[in-house]
C-alpha cells in the first residue's frame, strides 16, 4: 500500500481527516464517494481503492483500540501508585511517601528560603487501648486520630503515620515558633476530642515535638529531631503528672 505524503511523515491533518471520514461512514448511511473521500483523505482519486480505504479503517480503528488501552493503563498506575503510597489502615501517606514529601519540603526550603515545620505526634500508652478493647477499638483510635489531623490542617500541608502509633505533619511555610503555636493548638483539639466506640469514650495521651526545616537537614534528620523534640515534651508532661500526685 502507498499513501502519498507531504513529508517524511503523514501530517496530523490527514490522521484527524481519516477520522473524520470514518465517522462519517459510519453515522451518515451513504457511502461517501470516493472522489469526496480522495479529497478529504489528500489521496489522489486513482489511488484511493477499497482495499486503501479498509486498510486505512483498520489501521484508524487499531488506533482508536490501542488509545483505549493506554487510558485504561494511565487509570491503573493512577490506582497502583495511589495504593503505594498510602498507608494500609489510614487515608493517610504511609512512611515512605511521607519521607518523599519530607525530603521535597527540604529542598524547597533550601532553594527559596521558605520556612515549613515537620510535627512529630506519639500516642502515649496505645497498647493499653489494645489490650482494654481490643484490635478493633485500637484501630479506630488510629483513625479518629487521623481524622482530627486532617481535619485541623491545611490543604496545603501533608500528614503521614510514621509508625504503628506515630504520624508526622508537614507544616509549609510556617516557621519554628508558629509551627510550635500549631502543633499546641492541634494537641489541644485531640486532648478535647476523645473516640467514641461502641457506646464507649476512649481518650489516650499523646506527645509531639516540632522541628524547623532547614535546607541543610535530611528527612532523616528532621525525623530525628522532632523525634527528640516529642520524647522532651514527653517528659515534661510526665514529671507534671507526679508533681500533681505528690
Amino acid at each position: 500500500m502507498r499513501i502519498k505524503k507531504t513529508g517524511d511523515t503523514p501530517s496530523v491533518r490527514s490522521v484527524g481527516r481519516a477520522a473524520y471520514v470514518r465517522k462519517a461512514e459510519s453515522t451518515a448511511g451513504p457511502e461517501i464517494p470516493a472522489a469526496a473521500a480522495a479529497s478529504i483523505m489528500g489521496i489522489p482519486e486513482a489511488e484511493f481503492t477499497p482495499k486503501v480505504r479498509n486498510a486505512i479503517m483498520a489501521l484508524m480503528e487499531e488506533v482508536d483500540s490501542l488509545r483505549q488501552e493506554l487510558h485504561e493503563t494511565k487509570k491503573k498506575l493512577e490506582y497502583a501508585e495511589k495504593a503505594a503510597d498510602q498507608d494500609q489502615l489510614l487515608p493517610l501517606l504511609n512512611r515512605r511517601a511521607f519521607v518523599r514529601e519530607l525530603m521535597r519540603s527540604i529542598s524547597v526550603t533550601g532553594r527559596y528560603n521558605t520556612p515549613s515545620t515537620l510535627v512529630y505526634f506519639d500516642l502515649n500508652n496505645f497498647k493499653s487501648v489494645n489490650d482494654t478493647y481490643g484490635h478493633a477499638a485500637g484501630n479506630a483510635v488510629l483513625k479518629h486520630f487521623s481524622d482530627i489531623l486532617y481535619a485541623n490542617v491545611r490543604d496545603s500541608d501533608v500528614v503521614g503515620r510514621l509508625g504503628g502509633d506515630e504520624f508526622g505533619v508537614i507544616l509549609t511555610h510556617i516557621g519554628a515558633d508558629l509551627g510550635q503555636r500549631k502543633a499546641e493548638r492541634l494537641a489541644a483539639v485531640l486532648e478535647n476530642s476523645p473516640t467514641l466506640w461502641q457506646g464507649k469514650r476512649i481518650s489516650i495521651g499523646f506527645s509531639c515535638g516540632t522541628f524547623e526545616l532547614t535546607g541543610e537537614a535530611t528527612a532523616d534528620i528532621a525525623i530525628a529531631k522532632a523525634d527528640e523534640a516529642m520524647y522532651a515534651h514527653k517528659r515534661r508532661k510526665a514529671a507534671a503528672r507526679d508533681s500533681l500526685t505528690r
